[in-house]
């Protein structure tokens, strides 16, 4: 089955898609700047961030990936190469900046992975003659998260860091809250897809800088007594 995602969405979505994968790719190709690679690598890092979750919701939902079928994704994630090449000082230093750009992909990503989990399963379920044709909402929720942080985690995983989404910080459950928020739009009756989409991006970036300005987060996974036993541990070691 060919992938008709674009054939389906409004220009609207199309240009938000790309706006997100020069995001993605921005932060990826700054990474990889610090970890001095060559332009092949930090070209290839920006690739994996800013691609590197849809290909895998689109193999999951067995549909061409779509970068396979719109070279100028490709091209896009280039242009984020010479963006930092050319404003590195700008692009590279700072967290204010990192954090902008990474918001920017994942919460993008994370409504258009939604959507199109949605339209093509939906689409997949009437050729196939099925009376029960709606996507069910954790189905599409939990796609929307892989496309969002997919490729982060791949990029960290590249440049040898441990993910994002496994350590403290609010990150993939900030791209799931905003997916349950336009489901919750939705429900309640709001039809206008634009504003589904601006209120959920513009939850997911809230959460976001919210957590990081007030250093919330999950709290870190240990075995009961374990911090006693540490504890006692380092006493002895003195």
């Amino acid at each position: 089955m060919t992938n008709s995602w674009h054939e389906s969405v409004s220009p609207l979505f199309t240009v938000l898609e790309y706006l997100g994968t020069f995001a993605g790719a921005i932060s990826g190709v700054r990474l990889a700047c610090q970890k001095r690679f060559d332009w092949f690598g930090a070209y290839v890092i920006g690739f994996v961030t800013a691609l590197g979750g849809g290909t895998l919701r689109d193999v999951m939902l067995r549909v061409h990936p779509f970068w396979m079928e719109e070279g100028s994704y490709v091209l896009t994630t280039f242009l984020a190469v010479v963006a930092v090449w050319l404003f590195g000082r700008k692009f590279i230093s700072g967290q204010i900046t990192w954090f902008v750009f990474d918001t920017i992909a994942i919460s993008v990503f994370m409504i258009i992975g939604l959507e199109k989990t949605i339209v093509v399963l939906e689409s997949q379920a009437r050729a196939a003659g099925l009376v029960q044709t709606n996507c069910a909402w954790w189905v599409a929720v939990t796609m929307g998260v892989i496309t969002a942080v997919f490729g982060g985690v791949l990029r960290d995983i590249c440049i040898n860091e441990i993910p994002l989404i496994f350590r403290k910080e609010l990150y993939a459950m900030a791209c799931a809250a905003g997916g349950l928020l336009w489901y919750a739009l939705y429900w309640c009756g709001v039809e206008d897809a634009y504003v589904r989409y601006i209120a959920s991006v513009l939850f997911i970036f809230a959460i976001r800088a919210l957590a990081i300005k007030y250093h919330l987060g999950v709290p870190v996974l240990s075995g009961r007594g374990q911090h006693i036993h540490m504890h006692k541990k380092q006493r002895k070691g003195t």
